[in-house]
């Protein structure tokens, strides 16, 4: 009689673990349900720490004054450009900072040390492929540049454009770093964008944005280097795209309002070129979203939440958007159909199974933009940064890098629900 008592006791038990697990108890990082945040002291400068929500390991990389090697922060933040922008290059050996340092700033990709800065002007942006290589945008010209040896080979420049740049600020190469998209000024004074093929050296026919009412803020080339979509902002505070063809062709424009912004391009498990972002117009206000590129299809990919920022910059791991979140862990706990993630990062299937990998607790409170989270992965997924002020409004904004593990990878299908195997 005694052993029912004992197995129902023991039932008890494994199920008291798994609610903490669920809870946020040390190694849950796959559940999807609301996690109260842990309070934890500010870790050390680059001494290694556990998530005690999720059980991930992660290390804070920067403090304000001198780094070392020329290296220093300053005394209000220190951190990578974007959630969209690239921080390591391709083979992981160099990560960049480049906001509030002295200058673009390099650190080693696994340890975090310091190495070396350098002043240059211009936007640049990692190779996806060559990891020696950024490319860069500047007044006339286009280059590639080495920011080991800090030397620089023009492959455009021209009298005929001025105020050459890369997005601004919003621009990446395409998958295989071949072709960028630049604005420029015409010689007759119009505002363009065009395609160029940096190892054709070839520059594509300019496509004259004034044919697109409002006034555009950024361009970028899709992932297959296809198609460049811009984003302009009408009068009235709508925040459009549009999507042309290398040709200059118009493919698609989106009327809608941010729908999605603060997001990135990859491609979809069937191929095609898709953004993710979030959603601020129904019927999927404040969603996840992707929107395929050919032909403006939106499926969306979360409930109503707090989502600020989304990346896809994991270019060697496909099907995931990594996403920053913000809101009030109050609010979001006394809402139960909203998605359940406060000043967290996750990982995001963009397949629609809703699956997730519970990153970090950011402990991030609002400030200003320059708090914002802006997480963004590594190239095969490995690490994320993310900047947090951790809990002090107004203080110092450090970056941070958590580490994650993946199973064994074939397919992009091959993680399923909860991110297991």
């Amino acid at each position: 009689m005694r052993l029912p008592a004992l197995a129902a006791l023991l039932l008890v038990c494994v199920a008291a673990l798994l609610s903490l697990r669920t809870a946020g108890g040390q190694g849950s990082n796959t559940s999807t349900g609301f996690v109260a945040p842990v309070a934890m002291a500010l870790p050390g400068y680059r001494h290694p720490a556990t998530d005690p929500a999720f059980g991930t390991s992660f290390v804070r990389i920067t403090k304000p004054g001198a780094l070392g090697n020329g290296v220093v922060c300053g005394p209000k933040l220190c951190s990578h450009r974007y959630s969209s922008a690239q921080a390591w290059n391709a083979d992981q050996t160099l990560l960049l900072l480049d906001n509030g340092c002295n200058g673009m700033c390099f650190l080693d990709g696994h340890t975090y040390v310091a190495l070396f800065s350098r002043n240059r002007g211009g936007e640049c942006e990692w190779h996806p492929r060559n990891p020696d290589l950024m490319i860069c945008v500047q007044g006339r010209t286009i280059s590639t540049w080495a920011p080991r040896t800090n030397k620089e080979e023009i492959l455009f420049i021209s009298t005929a454009y001025h105020d050459l740049r890369f997005g601004p600020s919003k621009g990446n190469p395409s998958r295989d770093g071949s072709r960028i998209a630049v604005r420029a000024i015409s010689k007759d004074g119009k505002d363009v964008v065009f395609a160029y093929d940096l190892n054709q050296r070839l520059k594509f026919p300019d496509i004259d944005l004034a044919q697109v009412p409002g006034t555009t803020s950024s361009c970028t080339i899709s992932p297959l280097g296809t198609t460049i979509l811009c984003s302009p902002n009408q009068i009235d505070g709508t925040e459009q795209r549009v999507i042309f063809a290398v040709d200059g062709t118009l493919r698609q424009r989106w009327t809608d309002h941010h729908r999605p912004g603060h997001g990135d391009m990859t491609l979809d498990d069937d191929g095609s070129e898709i953004f993710v972002g979030i959603s601020k117009s129904d019927p999927d206000k404040y969603h996840i979203v992707k929107r395929r590129l050919s032909d403006g299809k939106v499926t969306s990919l979360t409930a109503f939440g707090e989502a600020e920022h989304a990346s896809t910059r994991a270019l060697n791991r496909p099907g995931w958007a990594f996403v920053s979140y913000g809101g009030d862990p109050d609010e979001i706990s006394a809402n139960p159909t909203w998605a359940p993630y406060a000043r967290e990062v996750i990982a995001l299937r963009i397949d629609g199974s809703g699956a997730v990998r519970r990153i970090a607790q950011t402990r991030n409170v609002p400030f200003d933009y320059w708090s914002e989270t802006h997480a963004s992965p590594s190239p095969d997924g490995s690490q994320v940064i993310w900047s947090s002020n951790w809990g002090v409004p107004g203080g110092p904004v450090y970056e941070f890098v958590t580490r994650l593990d993946w199973p064994e990878q074939h397919g992009p299908k091959e993680l399923v629900a909860n991110g297991q195997p």
